[in-house]
């Protein structure tokens, strides 16, 4: 057996650094396209997560009220007494969301009565904030 040698051959050659280069170059171009599709992925997760919860607010108001907010007094009637006819008698004080969320791409959230899909029609036009869609793009409601 003979010793290790000492000095000036410890370390790695050029070669071996390059092989290591082009094996994460190519982890990379095959995990980042996969990685960076997540961001639309949890935001439309939690726009359906938001239209959720309204819908439960609604719930609640028809509870109490006996009907849903016009599509005139919209989701503000969830966090204000709606003024315009017809007027809630019974109205929770303190309403029945502390503030009207917007979705995850800044816009407000959409609400019709009667709905389209349903009795009631609560949703986010999506990333492009404009009706219909496909893909990332697609409106995001309670009828899904």
């Amino acid at each position: 057996m003979s010793a290790p040698k000492k000095g000036g051959d410890a370390g790695f050659t050029l070669i071996e650094i390059m092989v290591v280069i082009a094996i994460i170059g190519i982890l990379a171009t095959l995990i980042v396209p996969k990685i960076m599709g997540r961001p639309d992925e949890a935001r439309a997760t939690a726009a359906k997560h938001d239209v959720g919860t309204l819908v439960q607010a609604f719930k609640l108001y028809r509870l109490d009220i006996g009907r849903y907010p016009t599509t005139e007094q919209g989701i503000r009637a969830l966090v204000e007494k709606p003024t315009s006819e017809p007027v809630p008698q019974n109205w929770k004080v303190g309403g029945y969301l502390d503030s009207i969320p917007k979705d995850p791409w800044g816009n407000p959230y959409q609400y019709a009565n009667p709905g389209t899909h349903g009795e009631i029609d609560v949703f986010s036009y999506g990333s492009d904030g404009k009706p219909g869609g496909t893909g990332n793009d697609a409106d995001i409601g309670n009828w899904q």
